[in-house]
């Protein structure tokens, strides 16, 4: 990687422009005039500094500078329109930082800002103590999503095999939701009356349990997901028909399948005062993931998916570190980002036991751009 200045960013006289940069009156209004317009080659490839066990932090900001419509709808200032001035400081501070990862000049910088806002809104961040990447990248998701999101109304409808019903409900969407919001439907049926029901469900992070402690594939964790289950004893459901509540067999699919998925890989087992960090071998597949035998047949649409980034987790559960693999969009090669650190990595490596998050998406990436 070229070399570049090492001189460190002030990032506290950043954070005291935030709540300025919240209200710019024009949408049109670049970030930074004298930045180029556009990318140079190999941005994108800039470390982040550990400010206290924030390397869960580096790995999933990393992951998410991957994932280009992403960065160019920050980096282009389009945000700005939808944003929420009111709790928008997190989605702004997320701005400033990719603004930095994709068109500054240094070889690594530090989310110091970036922790300092979203821990305003969630103090454990604040702490310089590790915490799970998976929960800090569904909070990140959430506040982008709450402080872009639009709001349509229209209709609902839910059904069973016995009734319709119909009515008014509200959606919000986002850049968020355009990129990563899928819909899971449950279909369940009572035991005893044979009633069906349909429970649907939003989901950004699929949380995957690990059948096998030794090695299995991603395929048999997606199996073991949407396998029909039995819901019994204290798990029984109250049947609108019978009155009482029941045992009921219940199975999920995908009724929307987002355009980038992510994969929660349920390493960490707790059971009470019970612990355990499962370490198998899972194999998954950096291209052609077929996910439509999960999908509902009349929404098969674009069912293949490219591996992108990944999360793992070394250690155990008490301690350990947190790294990220990211395929470049410029290069189109893959690296590795402990922290400041990066270094280019051969396909063949991306295969650990420590795999935490997988991304994935169903269309390539192109380059983004500022303009």
């Amino acid at each position: 990687m070229a070399s570049r200045s090492m001189k460190m960013p002030d990032d506290f006289n950043i954070f005291y422009l935030l709540k300025d940069a919240l209200f710019l009156e024009s949408p049109d209004e670049p970030m930074e005039e004298t930045r180029e317009e556009t990318i140079p080659p190999y941005q994108g490839l800039t470390g982040l500094r550990n400010v206290g066990n924030t390397c869960y932090m580096n790995a999933v900001m990393q992951c998410l500078s991957s994932v280009s419509p992403l960065v160019e709808y920050f980096l282009s200032g389009k945000y700005i329109t939808s944003l929420d001035k009111e709790k928008g400081e997190i989605a702004t501070a997320f701005a400033y930082l990719m603004n930095d990862m994709w068109l500054g000049d240094f070889d690594c910088v530090s989310p110091e800002v970036f922790r300092l806002v979203i821990g305003e809104q969630y103090p454990a961040f604040l702490k310089k103590t590790q915490q799970d990447a998976q929960e800090f990248l569904i909070y990140v998701l959430n506040e982008l999503h709450e402080a872009l999101k639009k709001s349509t109304k229209r209709r609902n409808q839910g059904t069973t095999s016995t009734a319709w019903e119909s009515r008014p409900s509200v959606t919000e969407s986002s850049i968020i939701t355009r990129l990563f919001e899928g819909h899971l439907s449950y279909y369940i049926m009572c035991l005893e009356c044979q009633t069906t029901t349909y429970k649907n469900e939003i989901f950004t992070v699929l949380s995957l349990p690990i059948p096998y402690e030794t090695e299995c594939s991603l395929e048999e964790c997606l199996e073991c997901f949407f396998q029909q289950d039995m819901l019994t004893w204290n798990n029984q459901i109250t049947c609108s028909c019978c009155g009482t509540k029941q045992d009921a067999a219940v199975k999920a699919s995908i009724a929307k399948a987002p355009k980038i998925v992510i994969f929660h890989l349920k390493r960490f087992d707790c059971q009470g005062s019970y612990k355990k960090k499962l370490k198998t071998d899972i194999y998954y597949p950096l291209n052609n993931l077929d996910l439509s035998p999960y999908i509902y047949p009349l929404f098969r649409k674009n069912p293949k998916y490219s591996l992108f980034a990944v999360v793992n987790h070394y250690g155990d559960l008490d301690g350990g570190h947190y790294t990220a693999f990211c395929k470049h969009t410029v290069s189109q090669n893959w690296y590795n980002f402990d922290d400041s650190q990066i270094s280019e990595i051969p396909e063949c490596a991306l295969q650990t036991s420590a795999a935490y998050l997988l991304f994935y998406s169903n269309q390539s990436f192109s380059v983004p751009v500022k303009n």
